[in-house]
């Protein structure tokens, strides 16, 4: 059935037939769709508000919310229904993902969503030109499905390489820099400064070093402005950047804060593991290195050095087989 499908398609359209036959289906069926998801739901909680009588309040809230400057992910906020998970739990689990990425604005979600459907039709785009001008009759239907559909596969989760990769130099600095800020806590704390003020002096000097890290300790010193309590400001961060040694820090803080420890005395407990742990981090780059280095020393060492060594003699041989054989 698929050859002769195939074979009607080709003598219709040509050596390219199934694969425009493909296209095509899919720009009707997105236009079938495009309708039905960009219609937006009816708010009801909008029409209540409306008739309780709060168009100055709404009126208000709207001039408050031109003088704002609006990112590109508010831009989007109209196709927030398309462009964001519907369920929750999806919707947290890639915000939170996002922050961790260093990507903390609200809009993210849908900038993110955005650039994979953008850079996915770009790429699908460019592969269905690249076939159609390159193709031959002798290019079979399975190739061309392949290079059309591989570049657009690939702009689709170029998004999601990019985050992942994102996630883990963040970390890594966040690691890098931590048992310096436990340090540098404690010697504000055990000079007289209060918590709160340590994590604000921390934040900025280690602007410089680790802006990964700085940016969590300022987050949290402008949420213990706002009035939030320290003990979630803290647990929040903690979930924020993922990270086992911060989550431990972070218990320690509460313990101290439930317990009534002195706050210095925890710090300098902790400083101290964590300025362990960074040597045991290095120790263990430093006793792979061996193992590592053994690969390259056979892959570019040992060939060279056969070659040297045996390549005359099998040079002899083969000469001394080649004249036996004349003879």
């Amino acid at each position: 059935m698929f050859d002769s499908i195939n074979s009607v398609l080709t003598g219709l359209l040509g050596p390219l037939g199934p694969l425009i036959a493909i296209a095509g289906l899919g720009i009707v069926l997105v236009l079938i769709a495009l309708p039905t998801m960009m219609k937006k739901q009816r708010d009801r909680y909008a029409e209540l508000g409306v008739q309780a009588g709060i168009r100055d309040a709404a009126a208000d809230a709207g001039k408050s919310s031109r003088l704002r400057r609006m990112s590109a992910g508010d831009r989007l906020e109209k196709y927030a229904h398309l462009l964001e998970p519907q369920k929750a739990e999806e919707l947290s689990a890639l915000r939170l993902k996002l922050m961790r990425a260093g990507y903390p604005d609200k809009g993210a979600v849908r900038l993110f969503h955005a650039a994979k459907m953008v850079l996915g039709l770009v790429g699908l785009v460019l592969a269905v030109i690249f076939a159609l001008t390159n193709s031959t009759d002798e290019t079979s239907t399975t190739t061309l499905l392949i290079y059309g559909a591989l570049p657009g596969v690939l702009g689709y989760y170029l998004p999601v390489y990019w985050v992942e990769k994102r996630v883990g130099k963040r970390q890594t600095e966040i690691i890098q820099g931590f048992p310096d800020a436990l340090d540098m806590m404690l010697v504000c704390v055990e000079a007289g400064q209060s918590l709160d003020q340590s994590i604000i002096r921390v934040g900025r000097e280690s602007r410089a070093g680790y802006p990964a890290l700085a940016d969590e300790f300022d987050l949290v010193a402008q949420e213990v402005k706002a009035g939030k309590e320290r003990t979630q400001v803290l647990r929040d961060m903690s979930d924020r950047v993922g990270i086992p040694d911060v989550a431990s820090f972070v218990t320690t803080l509460v313990q101290s804060a439930t317990f009534g420890t002195p706050v210095a005395e925890a710090l300098r407990v902790y400083s101290a593991d964590m300025r362990d742990k960074r040597v045991m981090r290095a120790e263990e780059k430093a006793n792979m290195l061996p193992t590592k280095l053994t690969l390259g020393t056979m892959m570019f060492t040992v060939p060279p050095l056969l070659i040297i060594l045996i390549g005359p003699s099998v040079w002899g041989i083969v000469t001394m087989l080649g004249q036996m054989g004349g003879k």
